[in-house]
């Protein structure tokens, strides 16, 4: 038997049929939604669909005056698309690990390059950074989201998730992390030996410190000038 034919390569990379759920990952890197309503997604993380759909920008005063004004400063990587119809709609954002979470009542912060798609189901806000700081070594915003609800998220290779207790607090590197519990807010902390050493832009030198009870997820890389967001 001949190998390698492309009747053997269709077979082995068909989209799989048979899944039912609203997200279904079809891959470590692809999120398959069989949707039925609405979605929300990541501006650009449209990369096939079958059926009848249709995608809207979010406007400027879809969520008011104040995420107008954020809109007026954001990069891509907060800017999301609302999709209605019916079909099978597959996303990825340059190959990066997708992880499905369902909300069940609580609420979680997702920084806006990571957030990769959710259900309409799912409250939405964008909150804006405070500490100046911190603009120097990531960006300006991230998403929090809560209610109940799946949600996707994207990572660089696999993340870890390190619980935050109290008098234990975490730190880490701000161009590294991609998630947070919404019960942390976490300040930014500068070293000002490091920040000699290693120059302004490095996550040595500026670190989120989570004190409290709750979790923060950070992935094995450190992604800058791409419209990383923190707040």
């Amino acid at each position: 038997m001949s190998r390698y034919t492309i009747e053997e390569f269709v077979r082995a990379t068909a989209q799989d049929s048979s899944a039912q759920d609203f997200f279904t990952l079809e891959s470590p890197r692809m999120l398959e939604v069989n949707l039925d309503s609405t979605v929300w997604i990541k501006a650009g993380a449209m990369v096939a669909y079958v059926g009848q759909m249709k995608f809207t920008r979010e406007g400027l005063l879809d969520k008011g005056l104040g995420t107008l004004l954020k809109r007026s400063m954001t990069g891509e990587g907060a800017k999301l698309t609302k999709v209605d119809g019916r079909g099978r709609l597959y996303l990825a954002d340059r190959g990066k690990t997708v992880q499905i979470l369902r909300l069940q009542g609580e609420s979680i912060f997702v920084n806006g390059a990571d957030l990769l798609a959710f259900e309409s189901s799912v409250d939405w806000e964008i909150r804006m950074m405070k500490n100046l700081a911190a603009v120097v070594s990531a960006g300006l915003f991230n998403v929090r989201l809560s209610g109940h609800g799946l949600i996707a998220i994207t990572s660089h290779f696999e993340p870890i998730t390190l619980r935050v207790e109290p008098n234990y607090p975490v730190r880490t590197d701000p161009n590294a992390t991609i998630a947070w519990s919404g019960s942390l807010s976490p300040e930014f902390k500068t070293d000002v030996t490091l920040k000699s050493f290693f120059g302004r832009g490095s996550g040595e030198s500026i670190q989120m410190e989570f004190a409290g009870s709750g979790f923060v997820v950070v992935q094995p890389y450190e992604e800058t000038g791409l419209g990383h967001d923190v707040s």
